[in-house]
């Protein structure tokens, strides 16, 4: 946790405009001396402190009335919502002031309608106090349908994609528990509310209170300082205040210094933000740097500072609000006093590689690491496919490097990201579970770039990668899900693009950091227009959708029921052809990677028209494969087969990385960030479990010597209690891949299944043809050694964040809460 240390105590500013001053002798007449400059950028979030805020008004008043059940009370007011038992629940009654029942099955499930209007918010968290008899957890989800089947909701709600669910502790004592909403929940879906109390048969409940806290009320509490706040789903590192509050920061201005930020509220009445330059004194406003009144709520306008002829100078700045109601609630995002990047160096790929052995690489101004979500590393052109999918990432690894042999350490999302992000094995970051959350003691790929002066910025696609699991530590700025126009949709490249590119223009002047995570060859396959027809007769479309919904019947898993994923078996049970099946699926899945790969195009054009191509470090990666029936199975995430594991991995920096580069060696998806962090010349945190892949990219390391000292690739398919992670979830596979090896030992399986298979890796690349039994001593010498990786990957194995938080102070403990680093 140190490493977040804080940095000295500097003053805030109080007022943010967009009136630029006309000369630089109005800026330099109000400050103080020279002062040695900052080498670095200044993040106001760091520099604050609560006594840098004057005129603090304290929480508002809520805007609304709450919406609440007190059972304690003599009369407790409930208007028109009125509790009653729903399936499984007996003898529900309001005695000795508590909503008191029985549940007759381990799905008991309390519910009340709203007949009323219901107010355009989201909602914050669900604060229920009870007790439990017995059972393990607390759940909670609601509908905005005027009418629902309570018998039918029972059969449904434990497949639930994200229920709203905490543990709970069965026992006399009453406790309080707090539910948060995993996905964007809106206050319009309160038109039924449901509780399950518990989840075991005859077990006896008591409710003193159960109450709702909207967004806005939340907001309107939240004391002043620094916390993540979201507008439409843009979530950044937010400096909070109020009218008429204003924020002081003292600091000397770097060379060619502005500041970047966006500004934002809540508030449907207008809000002034103002940046103030105070007087050399600093009792008095100097000059007005900027003003920008929003009259439109719950969006963020960026805006960027002039601090031109400043440079050098002791200034002190203030950030203030004026609005005609006190305690207007004003965001400041992602306050930073940007700097410069260094020049640009030129060279020739021979020089570059000349200045890595010599240790005068100059680092990259960009980065940009490109998270391909459930890309096939054999549907890409450049890796031997028939069909042209992907002509610009062909391109790109032209004039790049490649590598044939990368293997993902976990196959989906949820486990394979923080992988990614940390350098860590799933054993040791502890992600295993849907719900599961990254520890705030592990330090990431972001966290590192934000420490070393880049702006970061994180688009992702689906909640996995964002602040769901802990993933915005070290962004400044995160695009959620639910920033895109049409969230449940899969095909997020183009619009993650158009949001992405202005962004770089914006920050064209200053080293930056980027995770662009995205989604197209997801499922549902069927890709936008033209490419829903690029290999795909429209002709067979109405009938393929048909078969889709028909097949769903056949389906026995929930999770792949409702995702649409049937295996051999259920297709053919369903009497449908499965190779027809799966070839119109894979016609479609084939066109929404050439959509991808066209955005892609758009990047690489951009960097190019921006002058930052030779600036600017591309990774494009993978986080998993997908099985189209290679082992009688669709989707992803139930085993450590080829068509899973195997990513496509480019690395592209023209005019210092070797174009047509191609490295055969066997590599991992945690290698990747020793890589950027060496390729960027910072330094690489101790705990990291993978290596550095440079001496490869550059040329430097013998092909033939690395092939023969490799270090093995490891991969997992844990075991999984929660309904919503993938099946089979009671089954436990781990993969190694050595040489030309790989061994597959199935610790938990069917009774069909052995528990070793062996592949010749290169030869059998989907994990087709097991030799298990020809080779014995290999699958001893592999056993003994991917036995050893798991006891050291699980030694490792991060602290909770209830274990790690020790020794920090209760300052520390709390900016880490308010930033969502813990909970």
């Amino acid at each position: 946790m140190s490493r977040r240390p804080r940095l000295l105590h500097q003053p805030l500013c109080s007022a943010l405009a967009v009136v630029v001053l006309p000369t630089v002798a109005l800026l330099t007449s109000a400050c103080g001396p020279a002062a040695p400059p900052a080498s670095g950028p200044i993040r106001l979030v760091d520099l604050f402190h609560s006594e840098d805020l004057e005129g603090t008004e304290g929480p508002a008043a809520p805007p609304m009335p709450p919406l609440e059940w007190d059972f304690t009370l003599a009369e407790t007011a409930i208007g028109e919502f009125v509790w009653e038992a729903g399936p499984g629940v007996s003898n529900l009654a309001l005695a000795e002031k508590r909503l008191a029942g029985r549940a007759t099955t381990d799905f008991p499930i309390l519910h009340v309608q709203s007949q009323g209007p219901l107010s355009a918010d989201l909602v914050h968290a669900v604060e229920i106090r009870m007790r439990v008899s017995t059972g393990t957890n607390l759940w909670f989800t609601s509908r905005g349908e005027e009418e629902i089947d309570l018998n039918a909701l029972a059969e449904e709600w434990p497949h639930e994609l994200a229920p709203i669910t905490t543990p709970i502790i069965a026992g006399d004592e009453m406790r309080t528990y707090v539910l948060r909403p995993r996905l964007p929940l809106q206050a319009t879906s309160l038109r039924h509310i449901l509780i399950r109390p518990t989840d075991v048969a005859d077990s006896r409940f008591e409710i003193e209170s159960i109450r709702i806290i909207r967004r806005h009320e939340h907001l309107a509490r939240i004391r002043s300082g620094v916390s993540w706040q979201g507008l439409a789903e843009i979530y950044r590192e937010t400096l909070v205040t109020r009218s008429p509050e204003v924020a002081r920061f003292t600091f000397a201005v770097p060379d060619g210094g502005w500041l970047d930020l966006a500004v934002g509220t809540i508030e449907k009445n207008p809000v002034i933000f103002q940046v103030d330059l105070l007087s050399p004194g600093g009792d008095e406003p100097g000059q007005r740097l900027m003003t920008r009144t929003l009259t439109r709520p719950d969006r963020w306008e960026e805006i960027r500072v002039e601090l031109a002829g400043l440079a050098g100078r002791q200034v002190t700045l203030t950030l203030s609000l004026a609005a005609e109601k006190r305690g207007a609630l004003g965001f400041w995002g992602s306050p930073v006093v940007r700097v410069p990047a260094p020049p640009a160096v030129s060279r020739s790929t021979r020089q570059a590689g000349v200045a890595y052995a010599t240790g005068t690489l100059a680092p990259p101004q960009g980065v940009i690491l490109i998270w391909a979500d459930t890309l096939r590393q054999d549907h890409l052109g450049v890796y031997g496919y028939d069909r042209n999918t992907s002509p610009h990432l062909d391109r790109m690894a032209t004039d790049g490097v490649r590598f044939t042999q990368c293997t993902t350490q976990a196959t989906w999302t949820k486990v394979s990201t923080p992988s990614l992000m940390t350098s860590l094995y799933p054993l040791t970051h502890g992600v295993r579970e849907f719900s599961g959350r990254l520890p705030a003691s592990a330090v990431t790929l972001a966290e590192i770039f934000r420490e070393n002066g880049y702006a970061t910025i994180s688009l992702t696609s689906n909640l996995f990668t964002g602040k769901f699991t802990n993933l915005h530590q070290g962004f400044e700025t995160v695009y959620e899900p639910g920033s895109l126009s049409s969230p449940e949709s899969s095909k997020t490249t183009r619009e993650r693009m158009d949001q992405f590119l202005p962004w770089l223009e914006a920050h064209q002047d200053t080293p930056f950091f980027t995770f662009l995570h995205i989604y197209d060859p997801h499922d549902p396959y069927r890709p936008e227009p033209p490419y829903d027809t690029l290999w795909a007769d429209p002709a067979w479309r109405k009938e393929h959708e048909e078969q889709m919904q028909a097949v769903r019947s056949s389906i026995q898993d929930p999770l792949l029921k409702m995702f649409g994923m049937p295996n051999r078996a259920e297709l053919t049970q369903a009497g449908l052809d499965p190779d027809l099946y799966v070839s119109r699926e894979r016609d479609w899945y084939d066109g929404s990677i050439r959509a991808m790969d066209a955005e892609i195009g758009r990047l690489l054009e951009r960097l190019r028209e921006l002058g930052l191509a030779e600036r600017t470090l591309v990774i494009f990666t993978a986080d998993h494969g997908e099985e189209f029936m290679e082992h009688g199975r669709m989707f992803h995430g139930q085993s450590v087969y080829g068509e899973l594991t195997r990513a496509p991995l480019m690395a592209w920096w023209p005019g210092t990385l070797p174009a047509g580069q191609v490295v055969d060696a066997i590599v991992q998806t945690v290698d990747i960030m020793p890589t950027v962090l060496e390729l960027a010349g910072l330094n690489e945190p101790e705990t990291i479990q993978g290596r550095s892949l440079v001496r490869m990219i550059m040329g430097q390391e013998n092909v033939p010597a690395a092939l023969a000292a490799q270090v093995p690739a490891f991969s997992e398919k844990a075991a999984t209690v929660e309904t919503a992670g993938p099946p089979p979830r009671d089954t436990e596979s781990y993969s190694i891949v050595l040489d030309d090896w790989k061994l597959i030992q199935n610790l938990h399986r069917p009774p069909n299944q052995p528990e070793f298979e062996l592949f010749h890796h290169r030869q059998d690349p989907l994990d087709l043809s097991d030799v298990a039994g020809e080779h014995p001593e290999v699958v001893r010498e592999l056993a003994a050694r991917l036995d050893a990786l798991r006891v050291e990957a699980t030694a490792a194995r991060l602290k909770p964040d209830s274990k790690a938080v020790d020794g920090l102070s209760a300052d520390d403990l709390e900016r880490l809460r308010s930033l969502g680093y813990i909970q």
